[in-house]
């Protein structure tokens, strides 16, 4: 069961990046290997929206159509260097509501259809699960949602312009479970500082895991940011549940939640 749980999880939701600082710099670059090394790859993903544009082809399915919703749902990145423009985005100016690592866009796009007065971007490495927002977003109408595929972890921290982002959605990222990979992890002790820059004031960060371990981590690194304080998963947005989080919770396995507000 431990071990089917494990596999399930990091399969669902695999947030790449994190981890310290790497204190080893390139040549002449002013910048850590370790920041090359993940631009490299987020230019391997980026590269092929570029040079291919039918990477993001309109499905052959059937759906509900309405002269407000895109041809697509997903944005296409033009540059892995410049902060992204919500304002060119989405149809209408609303607070913006971002979850890194959304899957298959299951609780985003239900969350998205519940307010339509909010705008949510799912983050995504993985095409195909961003092709299920597409589908899924597009079929019940919603103009309010837009899927992005690029790492996390680059976003948060280089993609996404300050104080842009009213709430913060994680939900199972990789638990990375052995210790010599817990340095892989999203939510490490870098990742309240990053979530500080683009939330706006009193915005939120809301968090799920079926990993104790990693859960008690979470604890510890925003505990340690003093511009964060606990916050309550409102009602509406715990009973809005990812398909894989129903199967853990079938299965005996209770979902762990916090909250965070910035100050």
């Amino acid at each position: 069961m431990d071990i089917a749980r494990r596999k399930t999880s990091c399969e669902k939701h695999r947030c790449f990046g994190g981890g310290k600082p790497d204190t080893v710099r390139s040549h002449g670059s002013g910048r850590s290997a370790a920041w090359l090394a993940r631009l490299f790859r987020v230019q391997e993903v980026v590269s092929s929206n570029l040079t291919a544009p039918t990477i993001f082809p309109i499905p052959t399915y059937d759906l509900k159509t309405s002269p407000a919703v895109p041809p697509s749902l997903l944005v296409e990145l033009t540059s892995i260097t410049e902060h992204l423009q919500p304002g060119r985005i989405f149809p209408k100016p609303q607070p913006l509501e971002v979850e890194l690592g959304c899957g298959d866009a299951s609780l985003t796009v239900a969350y998205a259809a519940l307010h339509p007065e909010r705008n949510f971007l799912g983050v995504e490495r993985l095409l195909g699960r961003l092709v299920k927002l597409d589908k899924k977003g597009r079929r019940l109408g919603l103009t309010n949602l837009r899927g992005l595929r690029i790492e996390s972890a680059y976003l948060l921290e280089w993609l996404l312009p300050p104080q842009s982002v009213s709430v913060l959605h994680v939900y199972f990222p990789d638990p990375w479970p052995k210790k010599k990979h817990r340095r892989h992890r999203l939510i490490n002790e870098r990742f309240p500082a990053l979530a500080h820059q683009v939330l706006q004031p009193l915005g939120k960060v809301f968090l799920r895991t079926d990993d104790a371990d990693y859960f008690g981590q979470m604890g510890e690194v925003f505990a340690a940011d003093k511009r964060f304080q606990p916050s309550n998963t409102p009602a509406e947005l715990a009973a809005v549940m990812t398909d894989f989080e129903k199967d853990f919770n079938a299965a005996g396995i209770p979902t762990l939640r916090a909250a965070y507000q910035r100050d």
